[in-house]
């Protein structure tokens, strides 16, 4: 196999524009095209990224030669099918979060991957970030003693018109799959998986949620509480709690730079946990690794956990009342 690892992006906003300058940090990694429903945007986006190659239509890039893993970056409601587009053709993909709309779709997705043999992975970029996997090692070695609660928030004030994708729900727009996705799925890979949900939410005249707070209970007995917001600038962090002390990732969770340990016996400790560019490098050379091994998914991600944690999703939607277009679609 290639040491190279030629790469396409669908959609040229701004979670692509960040992808496609992480890869310009990744030994191996090849923008080799994008995809736009504007062949203009493409363009642009290829002559300021290197892209070999542009394409005016979604489909274009999926048939053409030389790729070998596609980024989806469009909007939620369209990765679903714009995931079985590439898988349909061949190649692999790294599906940005949310992963789709609900887990109907998501086991569509995954079923054609798994009966095409291709790697498919749910692009949840801080499962990668050094920060985690410090609290990760801190939790394994027993520090902060057995660990029963996590504490995790994110939120920020969405100043923007009824019409931004993040109000709209044809764009599946609303705080919980922007923004909530985020502490559930950092909350299961520290604590297992989800046994039972409990949610509440203020709903905004659009009909999504513009805040949401739930309490997770594991299979393991652990606890989580999690909120996100589009109404309030939140801390951002996030906090493992044990019989011993705990630990918390500082400073915006999603972006920690270090990660903090307190004890009961009144001792405290930081440690720096820097990441690579603009930290979506991770979840790339994790991509790039699994493919070249011949790994169809992530050890650290896997379809499983992620049609999980969907499931999970649907039943906070159940519970605070939002439904889109695509839990309609049967």
């Amino acid at each position: 196999m290639s040491a190279q690892v030629r790469w396409g992006i669908l959609g040229t906003g701004k979670i692509a524009r960040a992808f496609a300058t992480a890869l310009r940090d990744v030994p191996g990694a090849q923008l080799a095209a994008v995809a736009s429903r504007s062949l203009d945007k493409a363009e642009a986006f290829a002559a300021e990224f290197g892209a070999a190659a542009a394409f005016g239509a979604y489909e274009e890039l999926a048939a053409s030669d030389g790729i070998d893993l596609v980024y989806i970056a469009t909007p939620h409601p369209q990765h679903a099918a714009n995931a079985l587009l590439v898988l349909g053709a061949g190649k692999g993909a790294l599906v940005e979060k949310a992963f789709t709309m609900n887990r109907r779709e998501a086991e569509q997705v995954v079923a054609l991957a798994r009966a095409n043999k291709l790697f498919l992975m749910e692009a949840m970029w801080t499962r990668y970030l050094p920060s985690l996997l410090e609290v990760k090692r801190i939790i394994a070695s027993g520090e902060i003693g057995e660990v029963s609660q996590v504490v995790a928030d994110f939120g920020f004030t969405a100043n923007f018109g009824p019409e931004h994708r993040v109000f709209n729900p044809a764009l599946g727009g609303g705080a919980l799959l922007d923004l909530g996705i985020y502490p559930l799925s950092i909350a299961a890979s520290l604590l297992g998986p989800v046994a039972s949900v409990q949610a509440q939410a203020r709903m905004g005249p659009t009909g999504v949620d513009l805040q949401t707070g739930f309490t997770l209970v594991h299979e393991g007995g652990g606890m989580s509480v999690c909120s996100c917001s589009f109404l309030a600038r939140t801390p951002g962090e996030l906090t493992v709690s044990g019989t011993r002390g705990h630990v918390r990732m500082n400073t915006m969770f999603h972006r920690a730079r270090s990660v903090t340990v307190a004890l009961d016996d009144g001792s405290t400790r930081t440690v720096d946990t820097p990441y690579l560019g603009n930290g979506y490098v991770h979840e790339v050379i994790e991509a790039q690794r699994c493919f070249q091994a011949g790994l169809l998914e992530s050890p650290d991600m896997t379809q499983d956990e992620t049609l999980a944690l969907l499931k999970v999703m649907d039943e906070i939607r159940r519970q605070i009342g939002l439904v889109y277009d695509a839990d309609r679609a049967v």
